[in-house]
C-alpha cells in the first residue's frame, strides 16, 4: 500500500509500528500513557470532547430557536439574521482570538510552557482592544437592518437581539482565547466541562427570560440574547478560576508571563488576522445570503433559519473536529514532524465525511422527526406555511454536508501550520462570486428564488471543499510555522522514522 493510500485508512495508524512509543517517531513531547502519535485514538481523544462541547453549544442554539418559535414567528425569523450579523461584525476579532490555539499547540509541541502562557496573554490584550471597537459598531448593525427591507415587526426584533449580543462581545472573544489554553494543549475535557456548565446556565435562563417566570420579566427575543451573554460570562469566570488556581499553575506561570510581547503580538496579528478575515468573509457571505433570502418573504426567511438551525446539529460538532485537526497539526509542526499531521488529517476527513453523510440520510429520510420539536407549541396553520419549504431545504443540506466536512478538515489542517492567507482568499472569491452575487442578481432582477439561492449556496460549499483539499495536497503548509524558527534537535530523525513507517 502506498503512503497516499494509507492516509485513508483510519485503522492503519494503529497497526503501524508506532505503539512502542519510540522517541524518534512519536516526538519528544509525547507524555507517558498517551496514545501513539498520529493514531486514530489520539485524534478521537482530542476531538470527541471538542465535538461534544461544540454540539452542546449547538443544542443551546436549537433550544433558543425552539423557544423563540413558540414565542412568535417574527422572533424566529429575526433571530438568525440578527445572530449572523453579530457574529459577522465580531468574526475578525473572534477568528483571530481562536487562532491563539495554533500558537499554543506549536509552543506545546516545542516544549515551551512560558511561551504558551505568553500567547494567551497576547490574545487577552487583543480581545480588550477588539471589544472596544466592537462596541462602536453597534449603531452600524441597526443601520444595516433598516436597509434590509424586512417587515417592521421582524426588523424591530432583529435590532433588539443584535444589540444585546453586541454588548456581550468581550465575553465571546475572551472565551475563545482562554479556551485555547486547553484545546491547544490537547486538554479538551476541560473545554467540554466548561461549555456544558455554560449550556446549563443558558438553558436555565432561556425559558425564564423569554416567557417570564417567577421574578423574571418576560423579555422575548431580548431575553434569549441576554441568557446567551450570561452563559459566556460564566464560561470566562470558570477558565480564570481553573487557570489561576488549578493544578498546572506551577508549570504555567500566568502572572509571571503577563507582559505585552510586541513580537509575539505581531505574529498573532500576522497569522491570526487572515484567519479572522477568513472567518469574517464566510460569515458575512452567509449574513448577506440570509438577508437576501429574507427579502423574498417572511416564510422563506423563517424556513431558511430553521434549515440552517437544524444543520447546526451536524455542522457545529464538525467544527470541534476541525479544532482538533488544527491542534494536532500545530503540535506536530512544533515538534518538527509534519508527516504525522498528514496521517491525522486524512483520518479526520474519513470520520467527518461519514458523520455528515449520516446526518444527510436523516435529513432526507426522516425530516418530520427532527421538525417535530418546532411544531410543538406552535400554531399548526402557521407552522404548515413553512414546513414543506424546510423539508426541501434539508435536501440541499444533505447534498452539501460531505463537502462541508471536506472544507472544515482541510482548511483547519493548513491553518494549523500557519497557512492562513490561502483559505481567506479562496473563501472570499468563491463565497462572494459563486453564492452571494448570483443570489443578489436573482433577487434584484428576477424577484428572487429560494431554490436558486440554495443551489448557489450548495455550489459554493462544494467548491470550497475541493479547493481546501487541493491546497492541503500541495504540502506547502509543511514548511510553515507561526512560532520562532527553532525546531526540536531530533526533528530530522523524527521525519526519517515517519517516512520509513508509512511506506
Amino acid at each position: 500500500m502506498s503512503s497516499e493510500q494509507s492516509w485513508f485508512d483510519p485503522l492503519r495508524a494503529d497497526r503501524l509500528n508506532v505503539a512502542e512509543g519510540s522517541a524518534e517517531f512519536t516526538g519528544a513531547t509525547q507524555r507517558p500513557g498517551e496514545p501513539a502519535a498520529g493514531s486514530t485514538r489520539e485524534l478521537l481523544n482530542v476531538a470527541v470532547p471538542l465535538m461534544l462541547s461544540a454540539g452542546s453549544l449547538s443544542i443551546m442554539n436549537v433550544i433558543d430557536r425552539i423557544l423563540l418559535t413558540w414565542h412568535s414567528s417574527a422572533a424566529l425569523a429575526a433571530a438568525l439574521p440578527a445572530g449572523v450579523m453579530h457574529w459577522t461584525l465580531m468574526s475578525v476579532a473572534l477568528g483571530t482570538a481562536l487562532y491563539v490555539n495554533t500558537f499554543v499547540a506549536q509552543y506545546d509541541g516545542a516544549g515551551k510552557p512560558d511561551r504558551v502562557v505568553a500567547s494567551i496573554w497576547q490574545g487577552i490584550y487583543l480581545a480588550l482592544i477588539a471589544s472596544v471597537l466592537l462596541l462602536a459598531l453597534i449603531p452600524l448593525g441597526s443601520v444595516i437592518f433598516e436597509w434590509t427591507g424586512h417587515e417592521p415587526s421582524v426588523k424591530k426584533l432583529e435590532i433588539e437581539y443584535f444589540t444585546v449580543l453586541s454588548y456581550g462581545s468581550f465575553a465571546f472573544v475572551l472565551t475563545g482565547v482562554l479556551s485555547s489554553f486547553y484545546s491547544g494543549r490537547r486538554r479538551t475535557m476541560t473545554v467540554l466541562w466548561v461549555n456544558l456548565l455554560s449550556v446549563l446556565v443558558n438553558a436555565s435562563l432561556d425559558y425564564a427570560l423569554i416567557f417570564g417566570w417567577s421574578f423574571f420579566p418576560e423579555m422575548g427575543i431580548r431575553g434569549a440574547a441576554l441568557a446567551t451573554v450570561i452563559s459566556r460570562v460564566v464560561a470566562v469566570c470558570c477558565y480564570v478560576v481553573i487557570m489561576l488556581w488549578g493544578s498546572e499553575r506551577s508549570v504555567y506561570e500566568f502572572l509571571a508571563n503577563r507582559g505585552f510581547d510586541r513580537k509575539l503580538f505581531g505574529r498573532l496579528v500576522k497569522f491570526g488576522v487572515p484567519s479572522g478575515f477568513h472567518f469574517f468573509i464566510d460569515i458575512a457571505g452567509f449574513a448577506v445570503f440570509v438577508l437576501l433570502v429574507g427579502g423574498i418573504g417572511k416564510d422563506e426567511l423563517a424556513a431558511t433559519s430553521m434549515a440552517f438551525n437544524l444543520n447546526t446539529l451536524a455542522f457545529v460538532p464538525l467544527l470541534g473536529m476541525g479544532t482538533a485537526v488544527m491542534t494536532l497539526v500545530g503540535h506536530r509542526v512544533g515538534e518538527g514532524c509534519p508527516e504525522l499531521a498528514v496521517r491525522t488529517t486524512w483520518i479526520a476527513f474519513v470520520i467527518s465525511g461519514l458523520w455528515m453523510i449520516g446526518f444527510g440520510l436523516i435529513y432526507l429520510l426522516v425530516p418530520e422527526l427532527i421538525l417535530a420539536a418546532y411544531a410543538n407549541g406552535k400554531d399548526p396553520a402557521e407552522f404548515e406555511a413553512i414546513r414543506d419549504q424546510v423539508v426541501v431545504l434539508l435536501r440541499f443540506v444533505a447534498a452539501f454536508g460531505f463537502f462541508d466536512a471536506m472544507a472544515v478538515v482541510f482548511s483547519n489542517a493548513v491553518r494549523g501550520a500557519g497557512d492562513t492567507k490561502y483559505p481567506m482568499l479562496l473563501t472570499f472569491l468563491s463565497c462572494w462570486l459563486v453564492m452571494v452575487l448570483p443570489t443578489w442578481i436573482c433577487a434584484r432582477y428576477f424577484g428572487g428564488s429560494l431554490l436558486f439561492s440554495w443551489t448557489a449556496c450548495t455550489v459554493y460549499i462544494t467548491l470550497i471543499g475541493f479547493g481546501m483539499m487541493l491546497r492541503f495536497q500541495t504540502g506547502k503548509w509543511k514548511a510553515m510555522r507561526v512560532i520562532e524558527d527553532s525546531v526540536p534537535e531530533n526533528s530530522e530523525s523524527i521525519d526519517a522514522a515517519v517516512a520509513v513507517a508509512v511506506q
